[in-house]
C-alpha cells in the first residue's frame, strides 16, 4: 500500500516543522555511529519521523519522549532494545523491527537473540533483561499482573518500571502511527 502521507522534502516545510525536522535529524539521532538511516536520499524523514512534522507541536512533545526513552534512560542499551524488539514484533511493525535489530546487534544482541525477540521468545534471557522482557511481554497484552510488579519493582525499581511503560506506550504508538499512515521505511 502507497504511504498516505507524500514524504515531506526540507524545502517543502513550514518554520515550525522545520525547527522539528532539525531536532530530528540533528538530535541525539543523529550523532554518532547511525545504525539505521533517518532520512531518505531526497532529505525526508523515513519511519514515524515524517508524520510527526504534520503536527509540529504534537510531534515535537512525542519525539522529546522517544529521544529521553533512547538517550537518557536507566534501562541498559541491552534491555532497552530487548523492550523495543518486542513491542515491534507485537505490532508486526517493520520499520522499528528494521531499525532496532540494528540497533538491537550494535548493542551486543546476537542472531539467536534477535531471531527469539522476532517471536516474542524471552527464553534467551535472565536476570534483569529477562525480567525486562516478560514486563515487556505483559504490557503489550494491556496490564501489568501483580507478580510481575512485585518482581519487578524490587529488582529493577519502580522507577524503571514506569520507564519501561513509558517506552512501551511510546513505541506502540509509533507502531499505530507507522500502520495508520502506511509508512514501510
Amino acid at each position: 500500500m502507497p504511504p498516505r502521507v507524500p514524504p515531506l522534502r526540507p524545502e517543502e516545510l513550514s518554520p515550525a516543522q522545520a525547527d522539528l525536522y532539525g531536532a530530528i535529524a540533528g538530535g541525539p539521532r543523529a550523532q554518532g555511529p547511525q545504525h539505521f538511516a533517518l532520512t531518505r536520499p531526497d532529505g525526508s524523514l523515513r519511519g514515524p519521523f515524517n508524520a510527526l512534522l504534520l503536527a509540529p507541536d504534537l510531534g515535537g512533545a512525542l519525539q522529546h519522549v522517544g529521544s529521553a526513552i533512547r538517550y537518557r534512560g536507566a534501562l541498559t542499551e541491552r534491555a532497552r532494545e530487548i523492550a523495543i524488539l518486542l513491542v515491534a514484533a507485537h505490532w508486526d511493525s517493520a520499520f522499528e523491527r528494521e531499525a532496532h535489530e540494528a540497533v538491537g546487534a550494535a548493542v551486543g544482541l546476537g542472531d539467536a537473540e534477535l531471531a527469539a525477540l522476532r517471536r516474542g521468545d524471552i527464553t534467551p534471557f535472565e536476570g534483569d533483561e529477562g525480567l525486562v522482557g516478560a514486563v515487556t511481554l505483559q504490557l503489550v497484552g494491556g496490564d501489568l499482573d501483580d507478580e510481575l510488579w512485585d518482581a519487578a519493582s524490587v529488582a529493577l525499581g519502580a522507577a524503571v518500571v514506569f520507564e519501561l511503560t513509558t517506552l512501551v506506550g511510546y513505541y506502540a504508538t509509533l507502531a499505530l502511527q507507522l500502520r495508520a499512515f502506511r509508512v514501510d521505511s
